[in-house]
């Protein structure tokens, strides 16, 4: 993150002030940190809760804090937006790209951890980067690729720290993984399953 910041300051891209631009980035900056420990609570409640539960709070109180943002901020913008068949069809592709991203979410979150969720999101700038450069003639600053290169290495790091599920035994869970829930990714429906394949459980015990 640093390397794109630092790109940006460089080559100018963002054509503001060098005080705004910090202001930006400092907010960037937040931003991404709150982002990531919302993605900390969301493993703690998707290791011990049912993923259809944490889905439906997240959406429910999602609704309410965007909603009231929304008519706070951005009551303006929705009076003067132009509403046809176009931009309906970029809202709901939209929808529907977030529904599968956050649908697939606590699974990641399950079978690794919010820090190699947050790891794998810094790559995101780079394939709307990709699209830009094709699409709309951008060009890229020599930090670009190398900060893609850098977060692709983390990423192999943490792979060699462990396993790829190496993360999916949560602390909080006990030692035995006794308070999680048995859904989709979890260590405990994994180990209910070697268990009931060594034939020490039956199908209908856990």
């Amino acid at each position: 993150m640093g390397l794109l910041l630092a790109s940006d300051h460089i080559s100018g891209d963002n054509g503001y002030y060098l005080p705004t631009q910090v202001k930006g980035d400092l907010f960037g900056l937040v931003g991404a940190t709150f982002y990531g420990l919302s993605n900390v609570f969301e493993e703690w409640f998707a290791s011990k809760r049912p993923m259809y539960e944490v889905l439906g709070m997240l959406g429910l109180f999602g609704i309410i804090i965007n909603g009231i943002t929304a008519a706070i901020f951005d009551r303006s913008s929705f009076d003067h937006a132009t509403w046809d068949g176009q931009v309906g069809g970029y809202v709901v592709g939209y929808t529907l790209a977030l529904t599968i991203f956050y649908t697939l979410a606590p699974i990641i979150l399950r079978m690794a951890s919010a820090a190699f969720f947050d790891i794998s999101l810094l790559t995101r700038n780079f394939w709307g980067v990709i699209i830009d450069i094709r699409v709309f003639g951008y060009t890229i600053y020599y930090l670009y690729p190398i900060a893609f290169v850098t977060i692709v290495i983390g990423l192999i790091v943490y792979f060699l720290a462990g396993s790829m599920l190496g993360d999916s035994k949560k602390p909080w869970l006990g030692k035995i993984q006794e308070r999680v829930v048995a859904g989709l990714g979890t260590a405990k429906l994994k180990a209910i399953k070697e268990a009931r394949r060594e034939g020490l459980v039956g199908d209908g015990e856990v």
